[in-house]
């Protein structure tokens, strides 16, 4: 569940982080600013990052310690991306754009498939929500529709029966469209 949060998040962290610092604040402002809150996982670890600076640990050792928590991958470049800056002073703005165009292009890649995937949904509801109906109607109805023919015909129902075949239908129609709205819903790539 954290990589899932981490990701929803990360874009919107390294846009703030590329406009902060090309504004000209420091690392360390940048990461306190998000630390304040806004962006859900990556806030309480910047949060994190800063209280334990303020009590003396180094930038580096918190960033490596955030590196170790941290399960999504693209998290994890960010923040090797911030390490590597406070090592070396690494131009970290061209980094992080480029890292930024590579988790727009990704999460343009999970809506599409997320799209293609629920392709066919209208067409499953509309045959379990419409067509079922329908049919279990006609079910229902063809005791009264034979009449006498069925007897002859050696099909003779009765009406009980009917409504119960008719009541299981509709069960298991709306059992499927419960099943359809849940592909729905377990598919959704969170963003």
């Amino acid at each position: 569940m954290r990589d899932l949060d981490e990701a929803k998040e990360l874009l919107y962290v390294m846009r703030s982080l590329e406009i902060l610092m090309s504004s000209g604040i420091g690392l360390e402002a940048a990461i306190h600013s998000i630390g304040q809150g806004g962006h859900g996982i990556i806030s309480k670890d910047f949060a994190e990052i800063m209280i334990n600076v303020g009590k003396g640990r180094t930038m580096e050792d918190e960033l490596r310690r955030t590196m170790a928590v941290a399960n999504y991958s693209g998290y994890k470049k960010v923040l090797n991306t911030l390490l590597n800056n406070v090592i070396s002073d690494t131009n970290i703005i061209d980094t992080l754009k480029t890292q930024g165009g590579r988790e727009e292009e990704i999460r343009s890649e999970k809506v599409e498939k997320y799209i293609e995937d629920l392709a066919g949904m209208p067409e499953s509801l509309l045959t379990f929500g419409m067509l079922g109906p329908i049919i279990l109607a006609l079910v229902g109805l063809f005791p009264q529709l034979m009449g006498d023919a069925g007897a002859a015909v050696g099909m003779s129902m009765e009406q009980g029966m009917v409504d119960s075949i008719v009541g299981m239908g509709l069960f298991i129609t709306l059992v499927g469209m419960i099943l359809v709205g849940l592909k729905a819903h377990f598919k959704d790539p969170g963003l």
